[in-house]
C-alpha cells in the first residue's frame, strides 16, 4: 500500500532539490508532485506558449507526465481558487486540474485541499499546505510504499523543510484557522512579507 508524504518549502530551489533526490532514490516521477506559487518566478520548462492556457480558467494543465527528463520537465501553469496561479507537475497537480475543470462545469469541488485529502493527507494538514502555497511556498508530495516511507521522508528533510507545527502556530497567531478558497490570492508584496517573516529560521 502506498502512503502520501508531504513537504512544504519556503524556497522553490529547496523543493526542486528534494524532487530530484526522490527521483535519484528511485521514486518514480509518476508518484511525485510539485506545486509552487507563480510568485516564485519559476520558468515553465518545456511547455512553450501553451503552458499558460489553463491559468485563466482554472482548468487543464496540459501534459504533465515527467517523461525522460524527470518530473520537473513537465511543469505547467494552473490557477487554484484561493491561491492564484501556480506552476505544477505530477499526479496531485493533475487531480487538482481535474477537480477545477469539474467545478467550472458545475461538477466536482474540493480543489487542492480535496485532492490532498483524497490522497490520504489529513484534512487539517491539507488546509495548512494549501495556505502555505498561497503564501508563496512550494509543496512536494510523493506516494511511496510502506517500507520506503521513512527513507523518502528523510529525503524530504534533506532540504530545509517547513516545520508544520511551528508554522501552523504562527499562522494561528495571525488569526488563520483554515484555507479559504474564496479568499483573494496573496499579492507579491504580501508574499515578500511572508518570506521576510520566516527568513530568520534559515540563518
Amino acid at each position: 500500500m502506498k502512503n502520501t508524504i508531504t513537504g512544504l518549502y519556503d524556497s522553490y530551489g529547496d523543493a526542486k532539490a528534494a524532487v530530484k533526490a526522490l527521483e535519484d532514490a528511485g521514486v518514480p516521477s509518476d508518484d511525485i508532485s510539485i506545486v509552487t506559487n507563480k510568485a516564485n518566478g519559476v520558468d515553465v520548462e518545456g511547455q512553450g506558449n501553451r503552458a499558460g492556457e489553463g491559468a485563466g480558467t482554472g482548468a487543464g494543465i496540459g501534459a504533465l507526465a515527467g517523461g525522460a527528463g524527470g518530473l520537473l520537465t513537465g511543469l505547467g501553469l494552473l490557477a487554484i481558487p484561493g491561491v492564484g496561479p501556480v506552476v505544477a507537475a505530477g499526479w496531485l497537480a493533475a487531480t487538482v486540474a481535474g477537480a477545477a475543470a469539474g467545478a467550472v462545469a458545475g461538477g466536482a469541488v474540493g480543489g487542492i485541499v480535496g485532492a490532498m485529502v483524497e490522497s490520504g493527507v489529513p484534512e487539517e494538514d491539507a488546509h495548512f499546505y494549501a495556505e502555505g502555497v498561497r503564501r508563496g511556498g512550494t509543496l512536494v508530495t510523493a506516494r511511496v510504499e510502506d517500507e520506503n516511507r521513512a527513507s523518502a521522508d528523510a529525503i524530504l528533510n534533506s532540504s530545509p523543510r517547513v516545520d508544520v507545527a511551528d508554522r501552523r502556530a504562527r499562522y494561528a497567531e495571525q488569526g488563520w484557522t483554515r484555507f479559504d478558497e474564496t479568499a483573494d490570492p496573496y499579492t507579491d508584496e504580501q508574499i515578500a512579507g511572508e518570506r521576510d517573516r520566516y527568513r530568520v529560521n534559515r540563518l
